[in-house]
């Protein structure tokens, strides 16, 4: 009972900054008359002291209001707080020795020396009054975080109760929003937008805590704003459901430039994988460990995880320990090893992501990459049939598009395999992606790491540009995409624009707030292209979703396919026999 009735609300403060006002007020009074006196007060002058108390208090008060000095709270009372202090005081005493200078017969007699006596009492004592929490408790709470708030709505509310409840370690200063510039929400000043700059160097604002949801561009413009007006930490402000405690992320590069799809239809995802046995191979691996994330979250009955890394397939099943998961450490080029899951498991979707990605490792270690990538994946789909699985999804690459190194090459090869195979029962479906952001090979830890140690970020080609896409988005347009395949298909999804990796370089150093350092460009790698494609050529099919279209088929016989794919292994120049499997293929093996 005691706790609900001390608990602060505005008219709690209100009335007690009021009243501690008219008790400090009648008490400065008084003392300046004695100061005055000599601490011996005339009779005479009695009346002239009550006659100062009946007309300065309420002019305090009026211009205390004025000023909003009583809808500040108590242990954010600090510099511009007091600097309205003073000019309410200034604008009282200025108003009251008008009236005094207009009425003095009303006054007399009176000490004119009173007045700046009182002022300066008054200033110092209820300046003292209104700063002494944070005075006395300065050493517990830590006001370096200065914050502005960017949007008046739900989540800058939470945001300004969890900061005076000292949840969130801000003091607040103000909040940005046009549509209630000029008014107050939940006790804080709004301010124009375009205000932003003015009020970062009045208040030494160091955080922007964003409250609204933005568009790319819009961010990309904030950001730079920020920056420009020196704002070092520019934070996104997202609340979890059935929990008031607002999430604080620092804007990221993702945020920046990661394309969204617009038409993720949830509810064919779930309607194709809950209640499914699903094995996932490359399970520990961005893709894989993100595809297992998303399978969970639309209800799989089990999962049947395939890494051959021991570290990487220990961190994905701690995540998900004792919840119908089954970590199997196998390679998938053992197909005698791979037969017993698909044999003792009744599986009804194979995701496969196993495979070796990194451009440059893959062309230092050709014969590898054509044993785990096409023998890998020709295993897995094999099975699949033999076993009759429902649905076999291949994850490719845009990078199987005109190959230019062994990796696209040999992606390639798989995605042919899976269009003309005799698949019997078993929808083989492949779907075909660009780069996805914060992904194990991204170039994004590489960059922050450079920026760290102070430059130079290193950059292969000032015209390089990739696709990007934030890993969970991507994994559910895959499931989504192999929800709708009837077999044969290969599925390019859509990525949005690509992005220049220098332009990622120097998003990275502005998020970093280091604009000094400098980005150095080396050269391509082996094998590497300026720019991705995900088509092969103009012609495509689309589907319902503007996000997922069909690439055209490529007839290639099944039979001499196997029998190249043999062929592949035993040659003696691996490239050439790739480019006689793949005609597209240029390797490209030393870039300048």
């Amino acid at each position: 009972m005691l706790k609900k009735i001390l608990q602060p609300t505005n008219a709690k403060r209100v009335t007690f900054f009021l009243l501690g006002d008219i008790f400090i007020s009648l008490f400065t009074i008084y003392i300046s008359f004695l100061l005055r006196f000599n601490f011996n007060i005339p009779d005479i002058y009695l009346t002239a002291m009550i006659k100062m108390a009946l007309f300065i208090i309420p002019l305090k008060i009026l211009f205390f209001s004025y000023f909003h000095l009583y809808f500040i709270v108590w242990k954010f009372f600090g510099f511009v707080e007091y600097k309205k202090l003073i000019y309410a005081h200034l604008l009282s005493y200025l108003s009251f020795i008008a009236l005094f200078l207009s009425f003095q017969s009303f006054f007399m007699p009176f000490p004119r020396s009173t007045i700046f006596i009182d002022l300066f009492l008054s200033l110092v004592l209820i300046g003292f009054f209104r700063g002494s929490k944070r005075f006395f408790t300065e050493k517990s709470i830590k006001f370096d975080n200065k914050a502005l708030i960017y949007g008046a709505n739900d989540k800058a509310s939470t945001l300004i109760k969890n900061a005076l409840s000292g949840e969130i370690h801000y003091h607040i200063q103000a909040i940005l929003d046009d549509k209630h510039s000029g008014n107050y929400f939940a006790n804080i000043p709004v301010y124009s937008k375009k205000e932003l700059e003015k009020l970062a160097k009045d208040y030494e604002i160091d955080t922007l805590l964003i409250a609204e949801e933005l568009s790319k561009k819009e961010l990309d413009k904030l950001v730079k704003r920020c920056h420009k007006a020196k704002i070092k930490n520019i934070k996104k402000t997202q609340i979890i459901q059935d929990n008031s405690t607002p999430t604080l992320k620092n804007i990221s590069v993702e945020d920046l430039l990661a394309s969204h799809p617009k038409d993720l239809d949830k509810t064919l995802i779930e309607n194709f994988i809950k209640d499914k046995v699903i094995l996932i191979t490359g399970a520990g691996g961005s893709i894989g460990s993100e595809l297992v994330r998303q399978c969970k979250k639309f209800q799989a009955k089990k999962l049947l995880l395939i890494d051959h890394s021991e570290y990487n397939l220990y961190k994905i099943e701690q995540e998900f320990e004792n919840q119908n998961i089954v970590p199997i450490l196998q390679n998938i080029v053992d197909k005698e090893q791979l037969e017993k899951v698909f044999s003792t498991n009744k599986i009804d979707i194979v995701l496969h992501a196993a495979a070796y990605k990194h451009v440059p490792l893959v062309e230092e270690n050709i014969e590898a990459a054509i044993k785990n990538n096409i023998i890998g994946t020709k295993n897995c789909i094999d099975l699949s049939i033999k076993y009759e699985v429902k649905k076999f999804v291949l994850i490719s690459t845009d990078k199987a598009v005109r190959p230019t190194n062994v990796m696209g090459a040999t992606k390639r090869v798989c995605e042919l395999y899976a269009q003309n195979v005799k698949s019997n029962n078993t929808e083989v479906v492949a779907v075909r992606f660009g780069n996805v952001l914060g992904s194990s090979g991204s170039v994004i830890p590489k960059f922050k790491k450079q920026i760290e140690l102070g430059g130079p970020i290193t950059v292969t080609h000032p015209e390089v540009t990739r696709y990007f896409m934030l890993i969970p988005e991507a994994c559910m347009l895959v499931l989504q995409a192999a929800s709708l395949g009837k077999g044969g298909e290969i599925f390019i999804l859509d990525m949005g624009k690509p992005v220049k990796i220098v332009d990622l370089a120097k998003k990275m150093c502005e998020l970093s707030g280091k604009h000094d350092i400098e980005i150095k460009f080396t050269r391509l790698r082996p094998g590497e292209k300026l720019y991705e494609e995900l088509l092969i050529d103009d012609t495509n099919f689309t589907t319902k979703y503007d996000s997922i279209t069909i690439a055209k088929p490529t007839s290639y016989h099944i039979d001499k396919l196997e029998k190249d794919i043999n062929e592949l292994l035993e040659h003696q120049n691996k490239i050439d026999k790739l480019k006689e499997i793949v005609p597209e293929f240029n390797h490209k093996v030393n870039n300048r």
